[in-house]
């Protein structure tokens, strides 16, 4: 009998016939070419079928897990199945850091990479985007290396892969000086407010993050990441549009303890301890629950926003919390930001697949007008076909997926669903 393998938050049971785990990159690669399908897993933070497969699945946590500088170049490379909390503890040691970290470090790179997963911030991109080079097993076993320089036709398609073009061994990113970060929380910003002052509150920090249960026409936290030393105002502001600052730590999700989140009340430290909502030695987040995000053009913010006033009641019945943040454009294929600037609206909701399915419809409904995109890694009801035609580069994405694995060695349920067909 196979392994048995669920995901993070125990919502799916991955079907695969056989789970592997090989320990180096030359035996990764004579299990690609001997097998027929083949699918990937990291950290296993997805909340859909996104990774899984009737056939193969591949684990690299018994890969090495190298990490290497060079500072001439201001480059790290790093194993597929490194966390950012471990990259960015390593880089700080020795005086880098990444620009932006999404809420969780316990993530691996390859995945988060893979699925266009990003932090928050006006000028934050996709985490995807500090990519400059990556190596995978191809189809046919080999070991391919690309990189932004020598494959710049290319590369905007690679690197947010959907897995669909091989095995990611290793990536190599960008990564700037270390910096540090404080992190204040404001509590109780009724919801009218924070529509009319949007951009001024998101623009006010270096990673801005809005929570509501809705349980209020307010949003019971807003948590301002504001980098120590950068333009932002160095004082803390007494209360940010009429909402006091908090006196005592704060979890997203009211009630909860707030030991597993990040040093909050103004007090300085590592980007890699403040960017993330949650520490990394801690279990993070809430662990029992269901995840769905949005991202859609940040000027239909507030417009968004009202759409979905009306499903209050049924959002505050299923929610355990709603997270707002903003993201820079890129030019990723298949990035959820791509070409636009970005708001996302994320949900994390009570467990319960059939009833927050049922909601889902409903959301989607609301927000068409501003063609959202899911994200790759979270549950959403929207039609194949919608999900296509929200990318300007799907044509290419697939031709290049069918150039990289002309077999369909790497597709699976989802990918044949929503992407190659």
């Amino acid at each position: 009998m196979p392994e048995a393998l669920t995901n993070w938050a125990r919502n799916l049971a991955f079907s695969a016939r056989e789970v592997l785990r090989p320990a180096s990159v030359d035996e990764l690669q004579r299990v690609v070419r001997g097998r027929e399908r083949v699918k990937v897993l990291g950290s296993r933070h997805s909340f859909n079928d996104i990774g899984d497969s009737e056939h193969t699945i591949v684990l690299l946590d018994r890969l090495p897990a190298q990490i290497s500088l060079d500072p001439e170049t201001s480059t790290v490379r790093a194993a597929a199945g490194v966390t950012f909390g471990a990259l960015g503890a390593f880089l700080h040691e020795r005086g880098f850091a990444i620009p932006n970290l999404a809420s969780l470090p316990h993530i691996s790179l390859a995945g988060a990479f893979a699925t266009g997963t990003h932090g928050s911030g006006t000028a934050n991109r996709v985490l995807a985007a500090s990519v400059t080079a990556l190596e995978l097993v191809s189809a046919d076993g080999q070991l391919v290396t690309l990189a932004r320089a020598a494959d710049p036709d290319i590369f905007d398609g690679v690197v947010v892969g959907l897995g669909a073009l091989g095995v990611v061994v290793s990536v190599t990113l960008d990564v700037v000086p270390a910096f540090e970060v404080r992190q204040d929380v404001y509590l109780n910003l009724p919801f009218d407010a924070a529509l009319a002052h949007f951009d001024e509150i998101m623009d006010s920090a270096y990673s801005v993050s809005l929570f509501s249960g809705w349980q209020q026409m307010a949003f019971d936290t807003v948590w301002c990441k504001r980098r120590v030393g950068g333009p932002a105002p160095q004082g803390r502001p007494s209360t940010l549009f009429g909402a006091p600052p908090a006196t005592t730590h704060q979890h997203p999700i009211p009630g909860l303890d707030a030991a597993h989140c990040t040093v909050q009340g103004s007090r300085p430290g590592p980007a890699h301890e403040r960017l993330p909502h949650f520490r990394m030695d801690f279990q993070p987040s809430h662990g029992d629950e269901l995840q769905t995000e949005y991202l859609l053009p940040r000027q239909h913010a507030e417009a968004a926003f009202n759409a979905l006033r009306p499903l209050q009641p049924d959002i505050a019945r299923l929610v355990l919390v709603n997270e707002i943040r903003t993201v820079a454009e890129d030019t990723l294929w298949m990035s959820p930001a791509s070409g636009r600037d970005s708001v996302a609206f994320h949900f994390t909701w009570k467990p319960g697949v059939a009833a927050v399915r049922g909601l889902l419809a409903q959301l989607e409904a609301a927000l068409a007008p501003f063609e959202p995109r899911p994200h790759w890694g979270k549950l959403f009801a929207m039609p194949p076909a919608v999900v296509r035609s929200r990318y300007a580069r799907l044509a290419d994405f697939q031709g290049l997926a069918r150039s990289f694995d002309p077999g369909g060695k790497f597709c699976n349920r989802f990918l044949d669903t929503y992407v190659l067909k």
